[in-house]
């Protein structure tokens, strides 16, 4: 392959990628538009017109903020490599009198830290124009600041030493170092998916074992029944920050948990919450947290061999704008990562049905070991409280949405329950 083949197919990657998603974000507001009037008559007796003009409102804010990011990150993707502000940053920190081990750290930290920069205002107007509009943030400036702080250094605390690892790996291990850097990278998700539910996620909100008497009776037969042990049931103060209510599954081994939002302890009953807990379980006894885990270990490990091969040919950082003939590891750590999504947004389908499908598979296990109506009745009032719009665009919702919608959902749950 030649530079100027490469940039060419860059060039056609983006547009394509870009292209497609501003068609899908326009398709997915003129479909919410067009049915914001009329509640659809599924939900008719459960959801009022009023909510759901606010789900359409919401979603279609934050539709607009999203194309205005899309159009931004284009820009400076095209500044950094093509433009060539990449190889700028690069000819600077190499004047730095450093071994080139610190140098290429020095480059992948530097333009972290510039990404990082350049999306703080669009996070700051999410938080605290859209959020506070439609009455979710309970965030202060001064939290939210804290927030950046502490994710920045937990960010450099994990991620630099891996880093490090990967690059004397690139420099010294030879022609297989790519397998020595997956085994590297594996290891270190391990280690995150261990420490995030008891050392991470509590830098950030507090965490206490559900107290509720009038849920936890029902809540341990539930968990007895899913052979779940029940210290791995926790309560969130989400409320710290959002007016949103959610429930998620996290860690492995003795780290496991099922975290709920305290909003939504207060929003649902009883029954309902021992629902969304089995759904929650679900997950767990599907082993979906393994089985994700491990497709991504396998699309690691085949990105980091096209990598390998990547790195020693001149005509991949000529052809994204930083010229030069001997292998440069920090240069092309920080191009692969940089290209890489315009080259893989269409599989983007693929993972977002394989996620539905297991929030499918989730819901027919709260179903046989819950209650399909109580989950039903859950969803509901989730949906409301978090302004999900019940109208998607299909094709939208088929590349972003991780999770079914609405309508599909609630039918296959009221078919299970029948």
């Amino acid at each position: 392959m030649t530079a100027a083949l490469l940039t060419s197919l860059f060039l056609l990657a983006l547009a394509v990628s870009l292209g497609l998603q501003l068609w899908l974000a326009r398709r997915q507001l003129r479909h919410v538009l067009a049915h914001r009037s009329v509640v659809p008559a599924h939900f008719a007796s459960r959801i009022t017109l009023a909510a759901h003009h606010k789900a359409a409102d919401y979603t279609v804010a934050r539709t607009r903020v999203a194309v205005v990011e899309l159009l931004l990150d284009a820009v400076v993707l095209l500044a950094l490599t093509l433009g060539g502000g990449l190889a700028l940053i690069a000819g600077s920190i190499a004047a730095i009198p450093v071994p080139p081990l610190a140098q290429d750290v020095a480059l992948i930290v530097f333009v972290a830290i510039l990404g990082g920069a350049l999306a703080l205002p669009l996070a700051w107007y999410r938080t605290f124009v859209i959020e506070e509009r439609f009455g979710f943030n309970r965030m202060t400036l001064r939290l939210w600041i804290a927030d950046i702080i502490k994710g920045a250094l937990i960010g450099a605390a994990l991620g630099i030493p891996l880093v490090t690892l990967v690059l004397w790996l690139m420099a010294r291990a030879g022609t297989l170092w790519w397998l020595y850097a997956w085994l590297a990278w594996v290891a270190f998700q391990v280690l995150v998916l261990a420490l995030y539910p008891t050392l991470i996620a509590p830098l950030f909100n507090k965490f206490e074992p559900l107290t509720n008497e009038l849920v936890r009776e029902r809540v341990l037969r539930l968990l007895a029944r899913c052979g779940f042990a029940a210290r791995g049931l926790y309560v969130m103060d989400g409320s710290k920050r959002s007016a949103h209510g959610n429930a998620y599954f996290t860690g492995f081994g003795a780290a496991r948990r099922i975290v709920l939002f305290d909003t939504l302890i207060s929003r649902l009953a009883p029954e309902e919450i021992e629902a969304v807990l089995a759904h929650e379980l679900g997950h767990f006894k599907l082993k979906h947290v393994l089985k994700r885990t491990t497709w991504f270990a396998a699309g690691s490990l085949a990105l980091l061999a096209l990598l390998g091969w990547l790195v020693g040919e001149p005509w991949f950082y000529a052809g994204l704008g930083v010229p030069g003939s001997a292998p440069r590891y920090g240069v092309a750590l920080v191009l692969f990562m940089l290209a890489l999504p315009a080259f893989t947004f269409l599989a983007s389908p693929l993972a977002a049905m394989y996620s539905r499908r297991h929030e499918f598979e989730a819901d027919r296990y709260a179903a046989r070991n819950a209650s399909a109506p109580a989950l039903v009745t859950a969803l509901v009032k989730l949906y409301e409280d978090n302004a999900s719009t019940l109208t998607p665009d299909p094709l939208h919702s088929a590349f972003f949405d991780s999770h079914p919608p609405a309508p599909a959902r609630i039918a296959r749950l009221e078919r299970a329950g029948a």
